[in-house]
This record gives structure tokens, C-alpha cells and sequence, in this order.
């Protein structure tokens, strides 16, 4: 991968000074790297934020979509590999959830270290598989869904042309969250900090739980008030657990 291809991939906001915890930020299904601004501002100078920014949308809008989790998360390896002479934590929202599991699993396995810290946010457990088909409704059905839940700018979705530019990444992001399943196989050794709503209806208290299962490290498990989007409303909440899971890594 040539260092233009990793600028594509990564997006610092804000960079931090040498030494500062490095968190990466994968979006939800249809999401961009720039949802994780308000995120990068708030945490900087003291965390390095990394928000990913997937093909298909935005400035990558011209290059093909990645099909699959799995796909995608090996790519994003590839993506992270300059940035990982410090440790790395991994925040994922939704589908950016499982993604970043997948992600933490293969830097385990190549280096032998987990990753400092792993944050799911609003997805279940990878061993809880629902059977889901949203991705197959016609546009109105897609629309309606990603309505219901508010994930995406209202901006886009009051704007004909913006939508219509929107509309591939988020089918394909709906389709490669439905259609992953879970592989067994060694548990990571990372702390484990879960968020989720109490009103979610893509994932239950129960089913975030269930992540506990996935690790041998730390487990904890913080549920909000709200649905899918439960982090607009609490964000300030959310990033103190971040900064305080991630400050004993600072160098000071």
C-alpha cells in the first residue's frame, strides 16, 4: 500500500502530539470519517484519533465499495499498518462494531499483542447472529429503515442528488453487516468496554452482553437511554469512559 492509499483510509483531524493513546474510529453502515470529527475535536490533544474513511462515499465515492466484513477488515489492517508503532485502541459504531472485532483479531494474530482497548458500540455480539434483510428492499424500504434509526445526516436525507450519491455505500454497508456471520476461533485478550441503548432495535442489553464472550481481558458494559444513536445524545458520557480507559497509555 503506497502512503497516497493510506491518506485515503485514515483521517486525523486533530493530531495529537507523539506519545498520545492513537484511537481508531470505524463508522456505522452509510457513515464517513467525518462523523468522527465532533469526536476528534473532543479528545484532542490528548488521544490520537484515526477515523477510517470506507470507499464508496464522499471523496472515495468513485472507488468500489468493499462486499464483506471480513474484506473490509483486511484492508483496514493493511491501512493501520504505519500507524501501529504505538499501541492502538478501536472504537466501531454498528456495523463499525464488527469490524472493528474482526480488525483487533488480526492485529493479535499477526504481532502476537491485542490491541489496547476495544469499544462496540450499538451491535451485538459476533456470536449473536440475527437474520436480516433490509438490504434487500427496494430504496424507499432502505430509506425507511435508516430513518427509523436517524444515522444518517438529515442533510442527505432532505437532499435528492446527495441521497442519490449515498444510497450504493449504504445498501452495500446494510448488506456486508447482514451477511456477516461469526468464525470461531481464539479469543482476544483486550479489555472489552460495550455501548449500547436500552431501546435499540438492532441489539438488546442482553445481546451486547454477549461480548464478554469474545475476550479474556477486562469486560465492561455501559447501557444509555436511546436507541441506535444512543451516542448523539450521550457523547460526553462516552468519551470520559474512552479518555479514562485509554490515559494510562499516555506518556507523560
Amino acid at each position: 500500500m503506497t502512503d497516497s492509499d493510506n491518506g485515503l483510509w485514515i483521517r486525523r483531524f486533530h493530531p495529537a502530539p507523539a506519545g498520545a493513546p492513537r484511537l481508531v474510529c470505524l463508522p456505522h453502515a452509510g457513515g464517513s470519517a467525518s462523523f468522527y470529527f465532533p469526536v476528534s475535536r473532543a479528545l484532542s490533544p490528548a488521544v490520537d484519533v484515526l477515523a477510517v474513511q470506507y470507499p464508496g462515499r464522499q471523496d472515495r465515492r468513485h472507488e468500489p465499495c468493499v462486499e464483506t466484513i471480513e474484506e473490509l477488515a483486511r484492508q483496514v489492517f493493511g491501512a493501520l499498518r504505519p500507524w501501529r508503532d504505538g499501541p492502538l485502541a478501536i472504537f466501531g459504531h454498528s456495523m463499525g462494531a464488527s469490524l472493528g472485532f474482526e480488525v483487533a483479531r488480526l492485529i493479535e494474530a499477526e504481532t502476537g499483542a491485542p490491541v489496547a482497548h476495544l469499544f462496540p458500540s450499538g451491535r451485538r455480539a459476533p456470536s449473536r447472529r440475527r437474520h436480516e434483510t433490509v438490504h434487500l428492499l427496494d430504496d424507499e424500504g432502505l430509506l425507511a429503515d435508516v430513518k427509523k434509526l436517524s444515522g444518517t445526516n438529515a442533510a442527505v436525507l432532505g437532499d435528492p442528488e446527495l441521497l442519490r450519491a449515498a444510497l450504493p455505500a449504504i445498501r452495500n454497508d446494510y448488506r456486508a453487516a447482514e451477511t456477516y456471520e461469526y468464525t470461531a476461533g481464539p479469543k482476544l485478550s483486550c479489555p472489552v468496554t460495550v455501548f449500547t441503548g436500552d431501546a435499540d432495535p438492532k441489539t438488546t442489553v442482553d445481546e451486547a452482553r454477549a461480548w464478554e464472550e469474545h475476550t479474556t481481558g477486562p469486560f465492561d458494559l455501559r447501557v444509555f437511554p436511546g436507541g441506535h444513536f444512543f451516542l448523539a445524545q450521550h457523547q460526553p458520557a462516552i468519551l470520559r469512559t474512552i479518555s479514562a480507559a485509554l490515559a494510562p497509555t499516555t506518556v507523560n
